[in-house]
């Protein structure tokens, strides 16, 4: 019998150190992918948030005892609740006219930062109208 001849080699031998690069090829491929889900997740959850705010001041600033600041102020507590202050920096209210009919127009821009770290970030306009009320007084 030739020597060596009753000794097994092990079947993965040649594939020793393999499932190192198998795990970094899968994780280059998965860590970016899970970094753009989370970032698109919050971009629309800072959105969202932003929308309900929005809206919620413009019917607050709707009202007849109410103006455009009370809903600037009204939105900015809002999205203070809800996210963070920094994404309030930038709201606006007007009045206008639509299809004959006097709204509160509340604007709120924001950028949401990559991730919410910093760096760049994706810009974020949203608007919001309510019909205004008028005090009709009885003849």
């Amino acid at each position: 019998m030739p020597a060596g001849a009753g000794r097994a080699r092990p079947p993965d031998a040649g594939e020793r150190g393999s499932a190192v690069a198998d795990f970094v090829l899968v994780v280059l491929v998965l860590v970016p992918l899970v970094l753009g889900i989370l970032q698109v997740a919050l971009t629309l959850f800072v959105r969202n948030t932003l929308a309900a705010a929005a809206s919620e001041g413009a019917r607050y600033a709707a009202t007849a005892d109410r103006g455009p600041a009370d809903g600037v102020a009204r939105t900015r507590s809002q999205v203070e609740g809800a996210v963070s202050g920094r994404f309030a920096r930038d709201v606006s209210a007007r009045q206008v006219v639509q299809d004959g009919q006097p709204m509160i127009e509340v604007t709120v821009r924001a950028s949401v930062p990559a991730l919410g770290l910093g760096g760049p970030g994706v810009d974020v306009v949203v608007t919001a109208h309510a019909v205004e009320e008028t005090a009709q007084v009885a003849p």
